[in-house]
């Protein structure tokens, strides 16, 4: 009575008994799928478990528990389980923060401009992206260089962030003794330009 060239029929069980396999149209039919042995989870990491003791077993779930319950006692709102993000998302998320005001304190040897000095200055700085103030101009310097109209010269299709004003002036005395006043070297208000 059966060969084992059974048809699986789409229909439910009270339908297909009622319509024979040779009533439906070949493409309605498809066969059985076939388990792959040995490829379920519970097979794959059964035998990987078997290599522990019981103890190891309970050592390693109380652990993962504990885990658990420190990071939502913290606030956490994710299983800390998992690895925090990288540094490739970290860059992403860099990459889209708005034109801001930064701070910085650094010796006045660290900014470069030829001073030996261990006095320390508040250094504060433009950081961030200019996206949302693209402008007509931007647009259509960047289609102009994408044709190759402008070859040469460096210039950029796309606004900068940027000081728009200067801090007070910034006095120090170097390592030898001498006073000095550098102007324009911290920016007081950001914008993109």
């Amino acid at each position: 009575m059966f060969n084992g060239s059974r048809t699986y029929s789409p229909l439910p069980s009270s339908l297909s008994s009622r319509a024979s396999s040779s009533s439906l149209p070949a493409a309605l039919r498809r066969p059985p799928r076939a388990l792959p042995r040995h490829s379920s989870l519970l097979t794959q990491y059964g035998s990987l478990f078997e290599s522990y003791t019981e103890g190891e077993i309970r050592q390693l779930i109380s652990a993962l528990v504990e885990r658990y319950s420190q990071a939502m006692n913290s606030g956490g709102h994710e299983l800390p389980l998992f690895p925090k993000a990288g540094n490739r998302m970290k860059r992403a998320r860099a990459r889209h923060k708005p034109c801001a005001l930064k701070e910085l304190e650094v010796s006045v040897s660290e900014l470069g401009l030829g001073y030996e000095s261990d006095e320390t200055v508040l250094f504060r700085y433009c950081s961030g992206t200019c996206d949302a103030a693209v402008r007509n101009y931007d647009l259509s310097l960047k289609s102009v260089r994408s044709k190759r109209r402008i070859r040469k010269e460096k210039v950029r299709a796309r606004p900068c962030c940027r000081p728009l004003s200067y801090d007070d002036d910034v006095s120090f005395l170097d390592a030898y003794n001498r006073y000095y006043t550098v102007n324009e070297l911290s920016a007081k208000e950001c914008g993109c330009v």
